[in-house]
C-alpha cells in the first residue's frame, strides 16, 4: 500500500522544479513545432502557489495555481510521473489546487490545455470543469482548449 502526502510549497521547491523538467520534455513531444509558443507562458517566476505528491516519499505529481485575477485562480504546471498514472494522482492535485484557491477567495479556476493532451481533456471533464472560450493569449489558437470551474463557496 501506498503512503501519501500532499505538500503545499512554492515554485522554488526542487521536487516540483524536478517534476516541471519531466512535463517540459514530455510537452516539447507532444506540442512539436507550437512548443515554443506554449513555453512562454509557463515560466515559474509569476507562480506562487504550488503542490507536489509524494507517493512513498517520492515526489509523482505536482500541479499548481496562480492569479489570473481578482476572481480567478489559473491552474498550471498539472503533472503526474509516467510510473504513477492511472493512480488518481492528477484528480487529487487538482482538487486540492481548487481548495487551496478558494481559500485565498478564488471563486473559479480556469486552464488550458492542448489538443495533444487527452489524457488532461479527460481529467478536466471528469473533475467538473467546462470547456469554455479561449482567454487571454490563447485566444484564436486552434489547438489550445480552456476549461474552468466555478469553486463551491
Amino acid at each position: 500500500m501506498s503512503d501519501l502526502k500532499i505538500k503545499h510549497t512554492t515554485a522554488t521547491d526542487q521536487h516540483f522544479i524536478k517534476l516541471v523538467k519531466e512535463l517540459d520534455e514530455e510537452l516539447a513531444v507532444t506540442d512539436g513545432e507550437e512548443h515554443s509558443f506554449y513555453d512562454q507562458f509557463n515560466k515559474l517566476d509569476s507562480i506562487k502557489h504550488v503542490v507536489v505528491l509524494f507517493e512513498n516519499d517520492l515526489p509523482v505529481s505536482c500541479g499548481a495555481i496562480k492569479h489570473y485575477d481578482d476572481k480567478t485562480a489559473e491552474v498550471k504546471r498539472m503533472y503526474t510521473s509516467r510510473e504513477s498514472r492511472g493512480k488518481g494522482y492528477a484528480a487529487k492535485i487538482l482538487a486540492e489546487l481548487e481548495q487551496w484557491a478558494g481559500e485565498l477567495g478564488y471563486e473559479r479556476c480556469i486552464l488550458e490545455t492542448g489538443i495533444n493532451q487527452p489524457e488532461a481533456i479527460r481529467l478536466y471533464h471528469k473533475t467538473g470543469y467546462l470547456r469554455f472560450p479561449n482567454y487571454g493569449q490563447y485566444t484564436g489558437v486552434e489547438k489550445s482548449f480552456c476549461f474552468e470551474k466555478l469553486l463551491k463557496k
